[in-house]
């Protein structure tokens, strides 16, 4: 058996999408171009670096790891790790995270975080390697094709719904709503909102990002509520994010939003919706209980101190 960890080249990008569906079918969208995408364009302070690991040929695990650099407290990096089903226990994980750990201590890092499954194993895993539980976050699925959505209500004088299709030509209301909901989102990393050069860069501009099925709720014209839509052109929608702005909050914005965005999704062919929400998130929980979202994993945030 040999054993190799490398840096990513473009040519992984295939293997790397499956084996990454493979071990986590829940989350994100996770397209051969969105992988390549994040390892091109990322954040140059991020000093993002995606590593690959190889078993007898063939690539088995991968394992991204960087800085918080959007972070309020400087020295914080992730090292997330996945591995294919059919190759764990084997040593691939304790090597990619190994060397990530190592490629961020470089960096100055002092605290490292990474995401483990709260699936028998990767917990432990975790502890024995000197990490710490943090927060938890479930994974859920709606099946788009089993039944009908609940009915919307007639909009009340002044609300409006909107695509992000409709802000293409000025996209900066909706990342100031989007701002606020970043640093008030729960997380054991204290976040700060991007400039808005970094959102455009980082976000709006993302391949998986659908402007068709993102929905922005508008009071008196102002963009209170934003549900943010990826998608892989085929099947498959996840809800990135819905936050609303703190003035606003309250009013079930975020519901109206949502349901315009998944009614949308389920016309316009998508068969699964998927979400994740800290389980410290009880009005988010609430609103995708409501839509009929259910639990189909749970992880863990760890973290242990460098050096």
């Amino acid at each position: 058996m040999t054993l190799i960890v490398r840096e990513f080249q473009p040519t992984d990008a295939e293997a790397v999408s499956g084996l990454v569906r493979a071990a986590l079918p829940y989350m994100g969208v996770n397209t051969p171009d969105v992988i390549a995408w994040n390892v091109a364009r990322a954040p140059a302070a991020q000093r993002n670096r995606l590593f690959v690991a190889e078993l007898d040929g063939q690539v088995v695990g991968c394992g991204r790891t960087g800085l918080f650099h959007d972070s309020s407290e400087p020295g914080l990096a992730y090292v997330n790790v996945n591995v294919h089903p059919e190759a764990r226990r084997r040593g691939v994980g304790s090597a990619l995270l190994t060397a990530g750990e190592s490629y961020v201590a470089g960096l100055g890092a002092t605290t490292a975080y990474v995401w483990a499954l709260e699936d028998g194993g990767s917990v432990a895993f975790g502890e024995k390697r000197g990490y710490r539980a943090g927060s938890s976050s479930a994974f859920q699925r709606l099946d788009l094709a089993a039944g009908p959505l609940p009915e919307p209500r007639p909009l009340p004088p002044g609300i409006e719904l909107r695509t992000a299709a409709y802000f293409v030509d000025d996209p900066r209301p909706l990342y100031e709503a989007d701002a606020q909901s970043i640093e008030d989102e729960p997380n054991d990393v204290p976040m700060t909102a991007p400039a808005y050069e970094m959102w455009l860069a980082n976000e709006w501009s993302r391949p998986e990002l659908d402007r068709d099925l993102t929905t922005a709720v508008l009071v008196d014209g102002v963009v209170a509520t934003l549900s943010t839509a990826h998608t892989d052109g085929g099947t498959r929608y996840f809800s990135a994010g819905t936050g609303t702005r703190r003035s606003y909050r309250g009013r079930g914005f975020a519901k109206l939003a949502k349901l315009d965005s998944l009614r949308r999704a389920r016309a316009a062919g998508y068969t699964e919706a998927f979400t994740g929400n800290d389980l410290g998130n009880g009005p988010m929980l609430a609103v995708n209980k409501w839509f009929g979202y259910r639990p189909c994993a749970t992880e863990r945030r760890m973290s242990r101190e460098l050096g």
